[in-house]
């Protein structure tokens, strides 16, 4: 397996990204797609997010409200700590056991990880880092635009993460997704190539 850890700000279109990667072949483990499986109702995550929550963040339909969830906890660093120790604990274990399913075959293996650091490269063994960037404005844009945010809303949840000097100082690949679908049908097509070069290099 090539482990690659991928990771961007909400809005910089990781999805967009992996859905691409995942079209020249990669198996993509998702971050984002095993929190929405373990808070469903009966997930691991579901019955202690209600406790420690409330009845609140439950929707007319008994899954998690997650417009409400995130009200609560985008305005409050102390509730988003305690919902990141509920949640981040249990996705780290399936993302283990999918690494372990993919371990010992010849796949590209992208691992996207919104909360992605760089000392999670040798703790899992990664062997790239790869940043998904584009300006905090576009970013804004897309989140209004596709998702119905407010604009204060989107501030606050870009806020929230790390900031994005701070992602690109480390990242050993840098795709720009400032631009069009085009543009990013571009800038997968450099990235592949040089996952291909990295995966042919001795060692």
């Amino acid at each position: 397996m090539f482990g690659i850890g991928l990771t961007g700000g909400i809005g910089s279109g990781k999805s967009a990204l992996t859905d691409r990667l995942a079209r020249h072949g990669a198996k993509v483990v998702d971050a984002d797609e095993i929190v929405h499986e373990i808070q469903r109702p009966g997930g691991a995550a579901f019955a202690p997010m209600l406790e420690r929550f409330g009845e609140g963040i439950r929707a007319a339909d008994g899954t998690i409200d997650r417009p409400a969830l995130a009200r609560i906890v985008f305005n409050d660093p102390a509730a988003r700590a305690e919902l990141n120790a509920i949640v981040w604990p249990l996705v780290g274990e399936r993302m283990a056991e999918r690494a372990e399913e993919l371990a010992g075959t010849d796949h590209v293996a992208v691992f996207s990880i919104p909360l992605l650091r760089p000392e999670h490269r040798d703790r899992l063994g990664y062997r790239a880092i790869v940043v998904v960037d584009c300006p905090t404005e576009v970013a804004v844009e897309r989140l209004v635009g596709s998702r119905g945010m407010d604009r204060d809303d989107a501030l606050a949840r870009i806020a929230a993460q790390m900031g994005r000097d701070e992602r690109l100082k480390w990242a050993d690949f840098v795709v720009d997704n400032s631009s069009t679908l085009e543009h990013l049908d571009a800038e997968v097509e450099r990235l592949w190539r040089w996952i291909e070069e990295r995966r042919a290099a001795p060692g």
